[in-house]
């Protein structure tokens, strides 16, 4: 029997390699002469990088950038030996490297990303897979463009400062620095957030108050990060024998995602963003991996209604029924929220033969891509105590399955 555990992190808990050692533990002490394929996935946020080391060959670099208030921090990502960067943005502009009383996206900067980028391409990657989650900034990707070598100017000639509030002075961009920097490098972002960078929907209304921003600067930071995209668009324009910006990026689903990182990446480095989950499910091939499997394991923290928006459990279940509908398909998770109402499934367009806009309930129905879902909690306690339980939980939980499955050979032997 073969049998692939493809679950994602549990956060603040477990990573998914753990995740995966803890289900093959408990199905191993009952199934001991079954085939185990581990598979810890993400959905292009935090953990891409640590799953992708795991599947890919390479080695972790290091790399001294300044954070988001432009302090220096080490900053690592991983590159394979085949010249692929796999970066995640947290590491130079995330909210964790703050604390709360220094969160303001007035001044925060993405400038250490662009210095973990132009890191990667001097060690010699052609290929970037960018993760976007969890930054502390909203400056739509100004400071890591700065630290590429773009100039962005005010009307005297002066160089703007650092954050997002500057970019509303913003007259002249000078982007001829990336034409050779970037000429031989391919980018893809890994991103599930679907906001363009303005507007209701936009960088600054939806993200910008977890990042530290005041109810009066949320408009300010809009009205900045608007009149940045159009001093791009101009730019774009006028720059024929400089880089060429790509204009109108700013309604693009996606602009908005990581403080308008996406912004940044789509019109200046020609990047292409793509869902995470399908991003990382690519590299990792895991078409080929169910396609050979006889029992698939998959999970994630919570199960909730979110589980079916682009999340690796939603991601894993649907692509492995269009392979095989009949390949069973369980679901070990930290906690389940029930909920009897169809979820829409809104993975993208890219999925294979594509299982997209498939109706089905987070319980095992007629409509549901899981066979069986179980949380692994079991027994009420503190958070910090469940947290710190989540690896002998998932791993007793899985034992308990496999016996059940077992003991239902049995019975189907009769």
């Amino acid at each position: 029997m073969n049998i692939l555990i493809a679950p994602d992190s549990f956060k603040e808990s477990l990573d998914a390699i753990d995740v995966c050692k803890a289900i093959k533990q408990g199905f191993n002490q009952v199934f001991p002469q079954a085939t185990y394929h581990l598979l810890p996935l993400a959905d292009g946020g935090e953990g891409t990088s640590s799953v992708l080391s795991y599947v890919l060959d390479g080695a972790w670099q290091q790399v001294e950038v300044h954070d988001p208030l432009m302090r220096p921090v080490i900053a690592k990502y991983f590159l394979t030996h085949d010249g692929m960067a796999i970066i995640e943005v947290a590491e130079a502009c995330g909210l964790h490297l703050l604390t709360s009383s220094e969160r303001n996206p007035l001044i925060t900067t993405t400038y250490g990303v662009g210095e973990m980028i132009a890191d990667a391409i001097s060690k010699g990657a052609s290929q970037l897979l960018i993760g976007l989650g969890g930054s502390a900034t909203n400056d739509a990707g100004a400071g890591m463009l700065q630290a590429l070598g773009v100039k962005i100017s005010d009307a005297n000639g002066n160089l703007v400062s650092a954050g997002g509030a500057s970019l509303i002075d913003a007259r002249r961009i000078d982007a001829t620095p990336l034409k050779e920097l970037l000429s031989t490098t391919k980018i893809t972002v890994a991103c599930d957030v679907t906001s363009p960078l303005c507007g209701l929907t936009g960088a600054s209304h939806v993200f910008g108050p977890q990042k530290g921003a005041a109810p009066e600067h949320v408009e300010a930071l809009d009205k900045a990060l608007a009149h940045f995209a159009a001093a791009s668009d101009s730019a774009a324009v006028s720059a024929t024998d400089a880089h060429n910006i790509k204009p109108h990026c700013a309604e693009v689903e996606g602009a908005g995602a990581a403080g308008g990182l996406g912004f940044a990446l789509m019109a200046y480095c020609q990047a292409e963003l793509k869902s995470g989950f399908d991003t990382i499910s690519e590299v990792v091939q895991l078409d080929k991996q169910l396609a050979h499997a006889d029992l698939v394991i998959t999970g994630e923290g919570k199960l909730d209604a979110q589980t079916a928006m682009g999340k690796v459990a939603s991601g894993v279940a649907l692509r492995a029924k269009v392979i095989n509908p009949d390949l069973p398909i369980i679901a070990i998770c930290g906690s389940v929220e029930h909920n009897e109402n169809n979820i829409n499934s809104t993975n993208s367009e890219n999925m294979k033969n594509t299982a997209t806009q498939n109706e089905f309930t987070l319980l095992p129905t007629d409509n549901s891509p899981f066979d069986i879902v179980l949380p692994s909690i079991h027994k009420l306690d503190k958070l910090e105590n469940i947290l710190a339980d989540a690896y002998p939980n998932v791993a007793r939980t899985a034992y308990q399955l496999a016996t059940t499955l077992k003991l239902g050979q049995g019975f189907s032997r009769k």
